[in-house]
């Protein structure tokens, strides 16, 4: 009897010390974020607005944002957590991240995500990929390069990384992760492709012999879906001009084919403002002037090639003024073309966060 007591006792004290060290294991790290429990909330058609890590991690606004939310169309927020200057814009405790030190605690990720969710808000976070001048001045290897071998930048003077570079996926991929861990219900990635201004003749592409761009940013694809299907949804933004190509191999000269995409995402997103495309699109002086016909044409024309795919569309709308002024009939015109379309959603890009009062109806 004391002998089995013993032995009682010793196999109690195991089972109660691996017990305690996985109730706790979360705190073998007290650098990490703690996580946030995610929402089983999701919209069955997404209508959202995007916001700054700025515009986000204000209280003031936010708090009046989430009041015009209420009883709203708008139920979701795209929020960068990482945009065109590459840092991660809250206090992120990805190694790799805190060893380049880039990230600047713009917002309180945590408090937006949960103010967001306690209003019953689905929240996106969209993360910039390629263009990532700080992870490209920390790793000049992973950076794009000029034919010299110098590191090449566009025509802002941002660096950009080498799409074909594994340590560029291993450490995009690790930041979405944190995100997700965060409470974020979906990654947008956006910046998936090569540059477009700049001295693109002086680029080095490091592309194999035989292998074209698409090809390479479609290896990317692939790994980020592997590495995040089945915990989180993606999706992807891409120039509206992929659904015009939509059945053709011309990749934009950036890499960028929707049919590329269409198995390694739940969205894609294309960027279908009117003011981007050229004059004389579809025979318009001013494509700007023309949103329903724009918007019309390139989701009639890519139709064919969404059947039994994985994606769906959500595009990109514009709310913003260039080329003509986008007051509520010109916003209404491309929300209205799109709803009445096989799509999953819209967002709205106002680049400043100013959304009139007539985007929160009903």
């Amino acid at each position: 009897m004391v002998r089995f007591s013993i032995i009682a006792i010793l196999f109690f004290g195991i089972w109660f010390l691996f017990s305690h060290i996985n109730a706790t294991g979360s705190q073998a790290n007290p650098g990490q974020h703690a996580s946030v429990q995610k929402k089983s909330y999701q919209p069955n058609y997404v209508r959202g607005i995007y916001l700054t890590a700025a515009s986000a991690g204000r209280d003031a606004y936010r708090q009046d944002l989430i009041k015009k939310m209420a009883n709203s169309r708008i139920n979701t927020v795209v929020v960068d957590i990482k945009d065109y200057s590459g840092y991660i814009l809250y206090d992120s405790h990805v190694p790799s991240v805190r060893e380049y030190k880039a990230f600047k605690k713009v917002m309180d990720v945590q408090k937006v995500v949960e103010d967001f969710h306690a209003a019953n808000v689905y929240i996106i976070a969209r993360q910039t990929v390629f263009q990532d001048p700080m992870l490209a001045n920390a790793r000049p290897d992973l950076a794009i390069k000029t034919k010299s071998g110098s590191v090449w930048r566009d025509n802002k003077g941002l660096a950009w990384l080498d799409p074909r570079q594994r340590g560029v996926w291993e450490y995009n991929a690790a930041i979405a992760k944190e995100a997700v861990s965060l409470g974020f219900d979906e990654i947008n990635f956006d910046y998936i492709r090569y540059p477009s201004d700049g001295n693109i003749a002086n680029l080095a592409y490091n592309i194999p012999t035989g292998k074209t761009k698409a090809e390479a940013m479609q290896e990317f694809f692939q790994y980020i879906s592997e590495q995040l299907t089945g915990l989180t949804p993606i999706s992807i933004d891409m120039f509206g001009l992929v659904m015009d190509n939509a059945n053709t191999k011309y990749d934009l000269g950036i890499g960028q084919r929707l049919t590329s995409a269409l198995d390694y995402f739940d969205y894609i997103c294309p960027m279908m403002y009117p003011s981007h495309y050229a004059d004389g699109y579809l025979g318009f002086t001013n494509p700007a002037d023309h949103p329903a016909e724009v918007i019309h044409y390139g989701i009639a024309t890519s139709s064919p090639v969404w059947t039994n795919k994985r994606a769906t569309l959500r595009p990109w709308l514009q709310a913003f003024s260039l080329g003509a002024v986008y007051d509520q009939t010109k916003i209404e015109a491309q929300i209205k073309e799109t709803e009445s379309a096989s799509t999953t959603g819209w967002l709205l890009w106002n680049a400043r966060n100013v959304y009139p009062d007539f985007i929160f109806k009903k």
